[in-house]
């Protein structure tokens, strides 16, 4: 009977923070789908936002997450992300992970949209998030187990606590289980996300009983080079920190009137903007005419550019919107615990809340090393859990055998009714698209009779049909989820909370008097 201490599954960084600062304590096994290097984390261009410089503050680090997440951040969350985050990464950097810097060793620090400071560690330039997941796998090499290209089809859940995880191939148990498995951009025909990023984490753990929240809230990132009809590959926010700008056809500045952030302004608010123009008939482009050695500065970009026979030295890259990245995800506290005892969560799977209703550029590989640092600490205070094996058998056993749509017919379905505005016609639409394919029954099913393909498109309907229900719930405008039937809410809850900020500005200073 396959055993250990923890399982993880998923092999992004949040897996391989949380393996690190686990592995001299714990026996881990670490599951994959496919490979590490087939993550988002993997992916990542951009960098990690911390508060390191003389002029910085993790309090200024905070509000910038909050004005960003639309206040509908957890303040006490943000407030361990921001100020455990640099303390982490010195920790990694000490231990020999190099980021970007000068001849006399000072990073270079960059600044992205939504952000008041140069706070953006970078790595090889635009490989951040390669060279952090290749920094963390070298030092857990031959010190924990890892499984590749072994999907997880069920948790096991005994008298109420998971206890371990079924594949096709065996059932493997555990004193707990956690899920990092990223989120579920490819959910949407456009997005900047790997292949292998479908939701099925969230999907795993709404099936096991756990509670999910906030999953409306999709972040689009508003520049993906776009080449015959396709989305095919990020353009990282740091290309407009370092001064590019979003032109129309006819070279005018499309953002100069739209926000005072004007091109840095938060992603939502960009996302829209190239939205309301493609709408429209138009197209859009990223001005980089202004940025020298842009291929030594990006190199990756540079290359995707070429590959697809986008020429830079003209300095005008077609783009458009993609998912990136998912805000909500599986409720769990400020050290991973969901709602099902012995499951925990960490990463874009995971609904912390330090994001709110949007996620600040360069948050998210911040929030894969705390909160992977954390759920770690969590775990070694994790004793033996005594149950028999043999009696842990409450899983579904109703075989699914009704027809399923097609992976692509689920992206068309999210892209048109459920991106980047909403309204609730469109939204009822594609509810009630989604449950003729009988989704109480998938996620009550016994799913073991599947292949891959088909379990693939059960992730993405029980995680789609999710999105999609929450934002019916959700009638306001609030970062990433905007309503066209609700527009004026966004002015409501800005003007809200500014008024509750001054109260709350009024009431320290009173009380420092």
């Amino acid at each position: 009977m396959p055993q250990a201490d923890v399982i993880i599954v998923g092999g992004g960084l949040a897996s391989l923070m949380t393996a690190y600062c686990l592995h001299e304590h714990k026996n881990v096994i670490i599951f994959t789908k496919t490979k590490p290097e087939e993550s988002n984390s993997w992916l990542a261009q951009g960098g990690v936002a911390a508060a390191l410089s003389e002029q910085d503050h993790w309090s200024y680090h905070y509000e910038d997450t909050l004005v960003a997440g639309a206040y509908h951040n957890d303040e006490l969350a943000v407030e361990v992300l921001v100020q455990e985050g640099p303390k982490r990464l010195l920790q990694l950097i000490e231990a020999g992970l190099r980021f970007d810097a000068d001849e006399s060793g000072r990073f270079h620090l960059g600044k992205e949209g939504a952000h008041g400071q140069r706070r953006i560690l970078h790595a090889g330039g635009d490989q951040t998030g390669k060279a952090i997941v290749s920094f963390l796998l070298e030092k857990l090499r031959g010190r924990v187990t890892i499984i590749e290209n072994e999907r997880i089809t069920d948790l096991i859940v005994h008298h109420g606590r998971c206890v371990g995880v079924r594949t096709k191939k065996s059932a493997y148990y555990a004193n707990a289980v956690v899920l990092s498995t990223g989120g579920c951009g490819t959910l949407y025909s456009f997005s900047s996300n790997a292949p292998t990023v479908t939701g099925d984490g969230i999907a795993l753990a709404y099936r096991a009983g756990a509670a999910v929240t906030d999953m409306e809230f999709i972040q689009f990132h508003p520049t993906m080079l776009y080449v015959n009809g396709k989305a095919v590959g990020l353009i990282s926010e740091a290309v407009r920190g370092e001064g590019a700008v979003l032109i129309t056809e006819d070279g005018k500045r499309l953002m100069e009137h739209v926000h005072p952030q004007q091109d840095l302004a938060p992603r939502d608010v960009v996302a829209r903007a190239i939205h309301g123009e493609i709408v429209k008939g138009h197209r859009i482009y990223l001005d980089i005419s202004m940025i020298p050695n842009f291929a030594e500065r990006f190199p990756t970009i540079a290359g995707m550019c070429e590959s697809y026979g986008v020429c830079i030295e003209n300095g005008k890259l077609p783009v458009v919107p993609g998912a990136h990245f998912l805000m909500g995800g599986i409720v769990v506290d400020l050290w991973g615990e969901t709602t099902v005892p012995g499951l925990y969560a960490v990463g874009e799977a995971a609904c912390t809340g330090v994001h709110g209703a949007n996620r600040l550029a360069s948050n998210s590989l911040l929030e894969g090393i705390v909160f992977g640092a954390r759920v770690a600490e969590a775990l070694r205070n994790e004793g033996q859990t005594a149950f028999a094996a043999d009696g842990a058998k409450e899983l579904n056993t109703n075989p699914f055998e009704k027809p399923l749509p097609t992976k692509e017919e689920i992206q068309t379905m999210m892209m048109q009714h459920v991106g980047i505005v909403r309204d609730e016609q469109s939204l009822t639409t594609a509810k009630e698209w989604f449950e003729q394919f009988s989704i109480a029954e998938l996620v009550n099913a016994d799913l073991g009779s599947l292949d891959e393909e088909e379990m693939t498109i059960v992730c993405m309907l029980i995680t789609g049909w999710l999105i999609t229900t929450s934002a019916l719930e959700r009638t306001e405008s609030r970062g990433g989820h905007y309503r066209l039937d609700h527009p004026h809410e966004v002015e409501q809850w800005r003007k809200r909370r500014l008024e509750r900020r001054k109260d709350e500005l009024v009431a320290k200073i009173g009380g420092r008097r």
